[in-house]
């Protein structure tokens, strides 16, 4: 699936507006070849960040899942390449939550440059299971219709923060 004006998936309608996230962080060393270039197989660790901060802030953290007795491996990832990382620069990573009426994810991505150059783009589709015995689960579990339930009402956070 190739990125289309608006997004890598298409628009389901009446269906709410994707929540994001962005953060920033430099290109280190060890993410880098010989020349300084971030190598290509460290984007996904990039959109991994992306994914991990998008769901410690609406309540679908790897922990949230941990509880509620779900998994949810990655089945498609996608990748564009547009302008090269390199080795100490700042960069900015999106992701957001695109809405799925499935029982899966979908995650689309984008990383700039620090001079908001587009580096990279893509997707990832993620399938939940259940986490034992690593089923896939063909309907949609109970804490992901709550958060869509929320996301409709204006108001993702899936799971309920606990208090330190």
């Amino acid at each position: 699936m190739r990125r289309k004006k608006g997004g890598y998936f298409a628009p389901i309608p009446g269906a709410p507006a994707p929540v994001t996230v962005s953060l920033k962080r430099r290109v280190s060393f060890s993410e880098v070849d010989p020349m300084g270039i971030v190598w290509h197989g460290r984007y996904p660790q990039y959109f991994e960040e992306g994914f991990a901060a998008l769901g410690r802030m609406y309540g679908f953290s790897y922990q949230d899942f941990y509880r509620a007795g779900l998994r949810a491996p990655i089945v498609q990832m996608h990748i564009d390449y547009f302008a090269s990382l390199v080795l100490d620069e700042d960069i900015s990573i999106k992701a957001g939550l695109v809405w799925s009426e499935g029982a899966r994810i979908h995650i689309e991505y984008a990383l700039y440059k620090e001079t908001g150059t587009l580096a990279a783009s893509g997707y990832t589709v993620q399938m939940f299971t259940e986490a034992v015995s690593g089923i896939p689960l063909l309907v949609t579990p109970p804490f992901i219709e709550e958060c869509r339930r929320r996301w409709k009402e204006g108001d993702l956070q899936c799971a309920k923060k606990q208090r330190s």
